[in-house]
Protein backbone atom coordinates (compact mmCIF):
# COMPACT_ATOMS: atom_id res chain seq x y z
CA UNK A 1 0.00 0.00 0.00
CA UNK A 2 1.39 3.39 -0.97
CA UNK A 3 2.45 5.70 1.85
CA UNK A 4 1.67 9.38 2.01
CA UNK A 5 3.66 11.64 -0.29
CA UNK A 6 3.37 15.40 -0.69
CA UNK A 7 4.57 17.06 -3.86
CA UNK A 8 6.34 20.41 -3.96
CA UNK A 9 3.29 21.83 -5.72
CA UNK A 10 0.81 21.03 -2.95
CA UNK A 11 -0.74 24.20 -1.52
CA UNK A 12 -2.11 24.43 2.02
CA UNK A 13 -4.54 27.08 3.15
CA UNK A 14 -2.65 27.94 6.34
CA UNK A 15 0.94 29.27 6.34
CA UNK A 16 3.45 26.43 6.36
CA UNK A 17 6.05 26.70 9.12
CA UNK A 18 7.90 23.43 8.56
CA UNK A 19 8.19 21.65 5.20
CA UNK A 20 9.75 18.18 5.19
CA UNK A 21 10.45 16.29 1.98
CA UNK A 22 11.57 12.68 1.53
CA UNK A 23 13.12 12.48 4.99
CA UNK A 24 15.04 9.28 5.79
CA UNK A 25 16.62 8.49 9.14
CA UNK A 26 19.12 5.71 9.72
CA UNK A 27 20.67 4.38 12.91
CA UNK A 28 23.70 2.53 11.54
CA UNK A 29 22.02 0.05 9.16
CA UNK A 30 18.52 0.42 10.64
CA UNK A 31 16.18 2.45 8.41
CA UNK A 32 14.04 4.11 11.10
CA UNK A 33 12.18 6.73 9.00
CA UNK A 34 11.22 6.21 5.37
CA UNK A 35 10.26 8.85 2.79
CA UNK A 36 8.43 11.19 5.19
CA UNK A 37 7.05 14.32 3.55
CA UNK A 38 4.77 16.67 5.49
CA UNK A 39 3.83 20.36 5.81
CA UNK A 40 3.38 21.53 9.40
CA UNK A 41 1.35 24.70 9.68
CA UNK A 42 2.02 27.73 11.81
CA UNK A 43 0.00 28.46 14.96
CA UNK A 44 -1.49 24.99 15.00
CA UNK A 45 -1.01 21.97 17.23
CA UNK A 46 0.10 18.99 15.15
CA UNK A 47 -0.05 15.59 16.87
CA UNK A 48 2.12 12.63 15.88
CA UNK A 49 0.43 9.35 16.81
CA UNK A 50 1.24 5.69 16.23
CA UNK A 51 2.42 2.53 17.99
CA UNK A 52 5.60 2.41 20.05
CA UNK A 53 8.69 2.29 17.85
CA UNK A 54 6.89 3.64 14.78
CA UNK A 55 9.27 6.59 14.31
CA UNK A 56 7.21 9.51 15.56
CA UNK A 57 9.71 10.62 18.23
CA UNK A 58 12.62 10.03 15.85
CA UNK A 59 11.01 12.32 13.29
CA UNK A 60 10.19 14.91 15.96
CA UNK A 61 13.88 15.04 16.93
CA UNK A 62 14.77 15.71 13.29
CA UNK A 63 12.97 19.05 13.53
CA UNK A 64 15.59 20.57 15.84
CA UNK A 65 18.50 18.28 14.94
CA UNK A 66 18.51 16.45 18.27
CA UNK A 67 19.45 13.33 16.32
CA UNK A 68 22.81 15.03 15.69
CA UNK A 69 23.73 14.03 19.25
CA UNK A 70 23.46 10.32 18.35
CA UNK A 71 26.69 9.25 16.58
CA UNK A 72 25.05 6.38 14.67
CA UNK A 73 22.24 8.50 13.19
CA UNK A 74 22.07 9.84 9.65
CA UNK A 75 19.33 12.09 8.24
CA UNK A 76 18.63 12.48 4.52
CA UNK A 77 16.08 14.58 2.66
CA UNK A 78 15.20 18.20 3.40
CA UNK A 79 13.51 19.95 6.30
CA UNK A 80 12.86 23.66 5.90
CA UNK A 81 11.63 26.08 8.57
CA UNK A 82 10.42 29.34 7.07
CA UNK A 83 12.09 28.24 3.85
CA UNK A 84 15.54 27.69 5.39
CA UNK A 85 17.11 24.23 5.15
CA UNK A 86 17.89 23.44 8.80
CA UNK A 87 20.47 20.81 7.79
CA UNK A 88 22.49 23.27 5.76
CA UNK A 89 26.09 23.39 7.00
CA UNK A 90 25.71 27.12 7.69
CA UNK A 91 22.98 26.48 10.28
CA UNK A 92 24.22 26.40 13.88
CA UNK A 93 22.29 23.64 15.74
CA UNK A 94 22.52 25.58 19.01
CA UNK A 95 20.86 28.62 17.45
CA UNK A 96 18.32 26.35 15.75
CA UNK A 97 17.32 24.88 19.12
CA UNK A 98 16.69 28.38 20.44
CA UNK A 99 14.22 28.80 17.57
CA UNK A 100 12.79 25.28 17.92
CA UNK A 101 12.28 24.59 21.62
CA UNK A 102 11.70 21.12 23.04
CA UNK A 103 9.89 19.67 26.05
CA UNK A 104 10.66 16.05 26.94
CA UNK A 105 8.60 13.16 28.21
CA UNK A 106 9.89 13.32 31.77
CA UNK A 107 10.14 16.75 33.42
CA UNK A 108 13.84 17.57 33.61
CA UNK A 109 14.43 20.83 35.47
CA UNK A 110 18.06 21.78 35.94
CA UNK A 111 19.47 21.46 39.50
CA UNK A 112 19.15 25.22 39.81
CA UNK A 113 16.64 27.70 41.16
CA UNK A 114 13.30 28.22 39.42
CA UNK A 115 14.60 31.59 38.23
CA UNK A 116 17.87 30.19 36.88
CA UNK A 117 16.08 27.36 35.08
CA UNK A 118 14.20 29.90 32.99
CA UNK A 119 17.05 32.42 32.73
CA UNK A 120 19.56 29.84 31.46
CA UNK A 121 18.61 30.00 27.76
CA UNK A 122 18.26 33.79 27.54
CA UNK A 123 21.65 34.16 29.26
CA UNK A 124 23.58 31.89 26.89
CA UNK A 125 21.89 33.42 23.84
CA UNK A 126 22.47 37.00 25.05
CA UNK A 127 18.80 37.97 25.01
CA UNK A 128 19.01 40.34 27.98
CA UNK A 129 21.29 43.35 28.39
CA UNK A 130 20.82 43.66 32.13
CA UNK A 131 19.16 42.12 35.19
CA UNK A 132 15.95 44.07 34.71
CA UNK A 133 15.51 42.73 31.18
CA UNK A 134 16.28 39.20 32.35
CA UNK A 135 13.73 39.53 35.16
CA UNK A 136 11.14 40.57 32.58
CA UNK A 137 11.95 37.63 30.31
CA UNK A 138 11.73 35.17 33.21
CA UNK A 139 8.37 36.53 34.38
CA UNK A 140 6.94 36.50 30.84
CA UNK A 141 8.07 32.92 30.28
CA UNK A 142 6.68 31.74 33.61
CA UNK A 143 3.38 33.43 32.79
CA UNK A 144 3.31 31.70 29.41
CA UNK A 145 4.06 28.45 31.22
CA UNK A 146 1.00 29.10 33.41
CA UNK A 147 3.05 28.77 36.58
CA UNK A 148 3.96 32.35 37.55
CA UNK A 149 1.29 32.72 40.25
CA UNK A 150 2.44 29.49 41.90
CA UNK A 151 6.16 30.35 42.03
CA UNK A 152 6.50 34.15 41.96
CA UNK A 153 7.25 34.30 45.71
CA UNK A 154 9.88 31.51 45.64
CA UNK A 155 11.90 32.07 42.48
CA UNK A 156 15.13 31.16 44.29
CA UNK A 157 13.77 27.77 45.42
CA UNK A 158 15.06 24.73 43.52
CA UNK A 159 13.09 23.76 40.44
CA UNK A 160 13.47 20.12 41.41
CA UNK A 161 11.35 20.78 44.49
CA UNK A 162 8.20 21.41 42.48
CA UNK A 163 5.51 18.80 41.85
CA UNK A 164 5.66 16.78 38.63
CA UNK A 165 3.04 18.89 36.88
CA UNK A 166 4.71 22.11 38.03
CA UNK A 167 8.09 20.84 36.87
CA UNK A 168 6.70 20.15 33.40
CA UNK A 169 5.19 23.63 33.20
CA UNK A 170 8.54 25.03 34.39
CA UNK A 171 10.23 23.12 31.55
CA UNK A 172 7.70 24.60 29.10
CA UNK A 173 8.47 28.07 30.49
CA UNK A 174 12.19 27.33 30.07
CA UNK A 175 11.58 26.28 26.45
CA UNK A 176 9.63 29.43 25.55
CA UNK A 177 12.04 31.81 27.34
CA UNK A 178 14.25 32.02 24.24
CA UNK A 179 11.25 33.16 22.17
CA UNK A 180 11.14 30.11 19.90
CA UNK A 181 8.87 29.93 16.87
CA UNK A 182 8.27 26.19 17.12
CA UNK A 183 7.69 24.13 20.26
CA UNK A 184 8.27 20.36 20.13
CA UNK A 185 6.76 18.18 22.88
CA UNK A 186 7.66 14.51 23.21
CA UNK A 187 4.88 12.86 25.24
CA UNK A 188 4.84 15.78 27.69
CA UNK A 189 2.04 14.35 29.86
CA UNK A 190 2.97 10.67 30.06
CA UNK A 191 4.52 11.05 33.53
CA UNK A 192 1.75 13.28 34.90
CA UNK A 193 -1.47 12.62 36.81
CA UNK A 194 -4.85 13.50 35.21
CA UNK A 195 -5.12 16.93 36.87
CA UNK A 196 -1.60 17.97 35.82
CA UNK A 197 -2.27 16.55 32.33
CA UNK A 198 -5.39 18.72 32.00
CA UNK A 199 -3.38 21.80 33.03
CA UNK A 200 -0.67 21.10 30.45
CA UNK A 201 -3.25 20.40 27.72
CA UNK A 202 -4.95 23.73 28.46
CA UNK A 203 -1.55 25.40 28.27
CA UNK A 204 -0.80 23.75 24.90
CA UNK A 205 -4.03 25.21 23.52
CA UNK A 206 -2.96 28.68 24.68
CA UNK A 207 0.58 28.30 23.32
CA UNK A 208 -0.60 27.70 19.75
CA UNK A 209 -1.64 31.34 19.56
CA UNK A 210 2.07 32.22 19.43
CA UNK A 211 3.84 29.05 18.28
CA UNK A 212 3.66 26.12 15.94
CA UNK A 213 3.35 23.22 18.40
CA UNK A 214 4.21 19.63 17.47
CA UNK A 215 3.36 16.97 20.04
CA UNK A 216 4.10 13.24 20.13
CA UNK A 217 1.48 11.38 22.13
CA UNK A 218 0.46 7.78 22.76
CA UNK A 219 -2.98 9.01 23.84
CA UNK A 220 -5.40 9.28 20.94
CA UNK A 221 -7.82 11.05 23.27
CA UNK A 222 -5.16 13.68 23.93
CA UNK A 223 -4.44 14.10 20.22
CA UNK A 224 -8.17 14.57 19.59
CA UNK A 225 -8.42 17.13 22.40
CA UNK A 226 -5.41 19.34 21.71
CA UNK A 227 -4.51 19.14 18.01
CA UNK A 228 -5.81 20.61 14.79
CA UNK A 229 -3.70 18.33 12.57
CA UNK A 230 -2.73 14.71 13.14
CA UNK A 231 -0.07 12.53 11.51
CA UNK A 232 -0.22 8.74 11.89
CA UNK A 233 3.11 6.90 11.76
CA UNK A 234 3.50 3.13 11.34
CA UNK A 235 6.71 1.12 10.89
CA UNK A 236 8.73 4.24 10.05
CA UNK A 237 6.25 5.50 7.45
CA UNK A 238 3.95 8.50 7.59
CA UNK A 239 0.74 6.72 6.64
CA UNK A 240 -1.77 9.54 6.84
CA UNK A 241 -1.83 13.24 7.70
CA UNK A 242 -4.75 15.64 7.82
CA UNK A 243 -7.28 17.49 9.94
CA UNK A 244 -7.60 15.79 13.32
CA UNK A 245 -11.37 15.41 13.00
CA UNK A 246 -10.98 13.67 9.64
CA UNK A 247 -8.21 11.35 10.87
CA UNK A 248 -10.33 10.17 13.79
CA UNK A 249 -13.74 10.01 12.13
CA UNK A 250 -13.00 9.32 8.48
CA UNK A 251 -9.48 7.95 7.96
CA UNK A 252 -8.51 7.26 4.37
CA UNK A 253 -6.00 4.46 5.02
CA UNK A 254 -7.12 1.13 6.53
CA UNK A 255 -3.98 1.07 8.71
CA UNK A 256 -5.07 4.35 10.33
CA UNK A 257 -8.53 2.96 10.97
CA UNK A 258 -7.01 -0.22 12.46
CA UNK A 259 -4.90 1.83 14.86
CA UNK A 260 -7.71 4.18 15.86
CA UNK A 261 -10.04 1.26 16.55
CA UNK A 262 -7.39 -0.64 18.51
CA UNK A 263 -6.76 -3.49 16.06
CA UNK A 264 -3.07 -2.55 15.79
CA UNK A 265 -0.98 -0.77 18.37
Amino acid sequence: MKDLKISENDVTQQPVKIAARDVQVYYDQTHAIRDVSVDIQDRNVTAFIGPSGCGKSTFLRCLNRMNDTIPSSRVEGTIRIDGEDIYDRKVDPVQLRAKVGMVFQKPNPFPKSIYDNVAYGPRIHGLARNKAELDEIVERALRRGAIWEEVKDRLQAPGTGLSGGQQQRLCIARAVATEPEVLLMDEPCSALDPIATAQVEELIDELRRNYSVVIVTHSMQQAARVSQKTAFFHLGNLVEYGDTDDIFTNPKDPRTESYITGRIG
